[in-house]
């Protein structure tokens, strides 16, 4: 082993987009940017130990398709398009004279076989925005290199060599000069080993625009994915580039940390840091510090164990009343030195003292708007408290190539670590210094839609499609699935119950406790029961919706069928009633909401047609729809949603949810419209599966301010609900459509602790958050912690007078001595409502004890009070 002489740190600073540069970020802390300057770069490969990624200075797409070995670069398989694009160095400048060059080897006898293809340079890479980040991911620029045939191509043009195929290895050199206002390019194949030139292609003309933006290096076999093939097919070494202008900025890196996120409740505070595939490198070391009295002082010592690359950490008796300086690093030797990495945030003060909690909502995250710049830029001016992430935090297609489902173990996982490790590369400075709750749902464990039936494994000799997902449980690995669940929810707060599922399949709903508000955290999938295997065979299910008309599904409520399951219904029984440690107020957290609020045109049999379907001009009303009955809601099955929304009111508690795609803000109905408590799903930030709300009403005065469609529902599966609010997309002409047409955003709920009140807010994406119409039609919307379960009482208890020095827990019990509900009092004055009249037993509660019993009867007004003195 080399003996390293000395330390380089490198800190992995917070990155805020520079304006009007496109190629480059500066620290908030005021770092400074540098370009255009001269540069020199040169790869040092041959410094670093074997392993499975290319460095911190590099994007490979995709990740598990570049590896170091040997001192080189290898691209692991022979496929389509295959990139490793620079982080550190852009040409901004359409005049910038530069040259590059690499030398580059054929691994793979089979290159004969294609007739199509580049090996060697990608230049000038773009990507949809103005942005290093999108340009390293979705870039297209000039090929340049030898094809499979020997040939030599540079953009759309290739031109003869007289070389008999590619040679095995060779040194490719591209360089330029301005002349009259237009790039004259030259081309050089070298023999590495003797220096001779084995062809040369001068006076090649350019446009200077056609090599500004990202470099990387090229392994393009054949025309589609569908060539690929598990074999190494080119290694890379010595690639240089020299310029007297150039964009540079060393802290463009990304990784060995790449973020990390974390949760504080009950006074534990617990943190999970997203790292690179750096496992293989013997001597790693992870630490986890903090700066307490001016110095930092190591907490812990870790190492990358994980398949998902993701180092937890856990620390007991957290002080929770001061901002503390926090940061992630990571030694590794690179030759004669050790390079430490830093990644710093800040573990924020609990707001315990603060009248309101505010927290951001987010979901459903395509790479549309990828690297997403707009959303933190939008939080920033917005003062949230923590955020939640409730979802596809990433699908399939996410970053290109679909998704791999099979094959070598640790390929699938570092297949889904490209696409997680996008998510954060777009949203890491939302929780980077604030607390974040992150849950997991279909799509990202490689499903559109999953039924988890108890950590059953679904058939995958069906394939990987809706066959094997109506099957019921999981298509990947359960060792994988364990896996995606370890990166995203390890940093929340301890599972309610640990046990695994089926297969040894994690768990970890549980309750998290932040500064007064009680958050209930769901698996809404992992226990529901597939459609097709419960449901009558005349149904005919195919992705989880009927596909014969003639099949009423209203008539099969009683289903014995899974929802939550026995586990998390006993979990919110305790939880309901569990104000302890300061709980004032509650919230419920999930993947999805208890009801199907969407429409399809009324011959539709599944959502398909979704993204195709016309969207209406502004103000517009989409007659000729009907309820859905999308059994992937939590509105199926109906019993067990009836269960879930009872407990959850029992608790006066507010459901957050994603999933849905469309921003929505409604009241459940159980026996009766509005008798229970309120939901907000959340819009998709970049939405994939545009649904809409056009149900069967009167819509003659409907305006887009005034819509026809709010009102009292009932969904496909016979549920109730009233709606307040819905993002439904429109037209609003602005290119890209993906982006301006699919009503994109995110949302914000406040908890006022004070007046016992929760507003949420509903804001669209690529608006200024303070503008009159930053938000979509009907919010925001404000309502009341009691009006979570007693808006439809209707039947009173004596109206209660406290005089005490505090304000008391009150518990209310029926007949049968089983808790109707109970409630911290914000007041001392305080109406007690129920379902049914009769007798009642309310106690009252001092710091968990009870300090008062009485029994009362409903009564008729509000005339009758009790002053009750503790």
């Amino acid at each position: 082993m080399q003996r390293r002489t000395y330390i380089k740190t490198v800190v992995l600073g917070s990155l805020l987009p520079l304006s009007n540069s496109g190629f480059g970020f500066i620290k908030r802390a005021g770092q400074v940017y540098e370009g255009p300057r001269s540069v020199s770069f040169k790869s040092d490969w041959q410094n670093w130990p074997n392993m499975k990624w290319a460095g911190p200075e590099y994007w490979g797409n995709r990740l598990q398709d570049w590896v170091i070995a040997d001192g080189k670069l290898v691209c692991d398989i022979t496929g389509h398009n295959r990139t490793l694009h620079l982080l550190t160095v852009q040409n901004g400048e359409p005049d910038a004279e530069l040259e590059i060059s690499t030398t580059v080897t054929i691994l793979t006898d089979d290159i004969a076989r294609y007739n199509e293809g580049c090996i060697g340079l990608l230049v000038g890479a773009k990507g949809q925005f103005d942005d290093f980040r999108s340009a390293a991911v979705f870039g297209k620029g000039l090929n340049v290199g030898l094809t499979p045939k020997g040939r030599l191509q540079v953009g759309e043009k290739t031109f003869e060599t007289g070389l008999e195929g590619i040679p095995d290895q060779f040194r490719l050199v591209f360089s330029n000069k301005a002349v009259a206002g237009r790039m004259m390019v030259s081309v050089k194949i070298i023999n590495p080993i003797s220096g001779k030139v084995l062809f040369e292609k001068v006076g090649i003309t350019l446009e200077g625009i056609d090599l500004e933006g990202n470099f990387a290096l090229l392994a393009n076999f054949g025309a589609s994915q569908k060539t690929d093939l598990e074999l190494p097919s080119v290694s890379f070494e010595n690639w240089q580039i020299s310029s007297s202008s150039l964009y540079q900025n060393k802290t463009n890196l990304f990784g060995p940390i790449c973020f990390a996120q974390y949760t504080l409740g009950r006074k534990k505070l617990k943190l999970t840091a997203q790292l690179a595939p750096i496992e293989e490198i013997e001597d790693h070391k992870v630490f986890l510090e903090f700066k307490k009295n001016g110095q930092w002082k190591t907490h812990e010592e870790a190492k990358v164990t994980s398949p998902g690359r993701a180092v937890n950490f856990q620390i007991e008796n957290w002080n929770t009343t001061t901002d503390t300086p926090y940061r992630v690093s990571v030694q590794i030797g690179v030759g004669n030195t050790t390079n430490k990495y830093v990644y710093e945030g800040t573990i924020a003060t609990e707001p315990v003292k603060k009248d309101e909690l505010k927290v951001a909502v987010f979901s459903c995250n395509a790479h549309y708007g990828f690297p997403d710049n707009d959303i933190p830029e939008s939080l920033d001016k917005l003062n949230y408290d923590l955020s939640v992430f409730l979802g596809d935090q990433f699908y399939e297609s996410t970053g290109g190539f679909g998704a791999q489902y099979n094959g070598e173990f640790d390929k699938t996982c570092l297949d889904y670590l490209r696409k997680w490790m996008m998510f954060g590369w777009s949203y890491r400075e939302i929780f980077r210094h604030k607390p974040c709750a992150i849950i997991p749902d279909d799509h990202d464990v490689y499903h559109g839609n999953v039924w988890g039936e108890g950590g059953k494994i679904a058939d995958t000799s069906l394939g990987y499609g809706a066959k094997a997902q109506d099957s019921g449980g999981y298509k990947m690995k359960p060792e994988w699935v364990n896996m995606v669940q370890f990166t995203q929810t390890s940093h929340l707060p301890d599972a309610f119950d640990p046990t695994p599922v089926k297969n040894n399949i994690g768990v970890y709903y549980t309750h998290w406790n932040y500064a007064g508000v009680s958050f209930a955290i769901l698996e809404d999938r992992k226990f529901k029961s597939a459609p097709k295997d419960v449901l009558p065979e005349e149904a005919d299910i195919h992705n989880g919706w009927i596909q014969n008309k003639d099949f009423d599904i209203k008539k099969y409520k009683d289903l014995p069928a899974d929802l939550l399951g026995e586990r998390q219904e006993k979990f919110l029984e305790e939880w309901a009633v569990d104000w302890s440690d300061g709980a004032q107020m509650k919230a419920v957290l999930s993947q999805t909401n208890f009801a199907t609020v969407a429409t399809l045109p009324a011959d539709a049999i599944n959502d398909g047609v979704v993204p195709s379907l016309p969207l209406p001009e502004k103000g517009e009303y989409i007659a000729g729809d009907k309820p859905t009955a999308d059994m992937d809601s939590n509105g199926w099955p109906v019993i067990k949603r009836n269960k879930a929304v009872e407990l959850i009111r029992k608790g006066f508690a507010f459901h957050i949810a994603g999933d849905q795609h469309l921003g929505s803000f409604i009241q459940y109905g159980l026996d009766n419209h509005g008798d229970g408590g309120y939901a907000f799903a959340g819009p998709a930030l970049n939405n994939l599966w545009p649904r809409r709300f056009w149900p069967p009403v009167d819509y003659s005065a409907h305006t887009y301010e005034k819509p026809a469609y709010l009102g009292r529902h009932i969904d496909g599966f016979g549920n109730k609900f009233t709606l307040h609010a819905v993002a439904n997309p429109f037209n609003s002409s602005k290119e890209p459509k993906v982006l301006y047409t699919r009503s994109n955003g995110f949302g914000m709920v406040t908890f006022d602790k004070k007046n016992r009140t929760i507003r949420t807010d509903c804001y669209a994406r690529f608006k200024d958050v303070d503008a009159a119409d930053a938000q979509y039609p009907g919010w925001p919307v404000t309502v009341s912690q009691e009006d979570q379960l007693l808006s439809n009482a209707e039947y009173r208890l004596p109206e209660l007078h406290i005089e005490s020095n505090n304000h008391p827990l009150v518990r209310v019990l029926d007949s049968n001595k089983e808790i109707v509900y109970s409630l911290p009092l914000p007041h001392k004055v305080f109406l007690p409502k129920v379902f049914i009249p009769g007798t009642y037993t309310v106690e009252f509660y001092l710091n968990n004890k009870k300090v008062k019993t009485l029994n009362v009867e409903t009564v008729q007004g509000n005339n009758e009070r009790l002053t009750i003195t503790i």
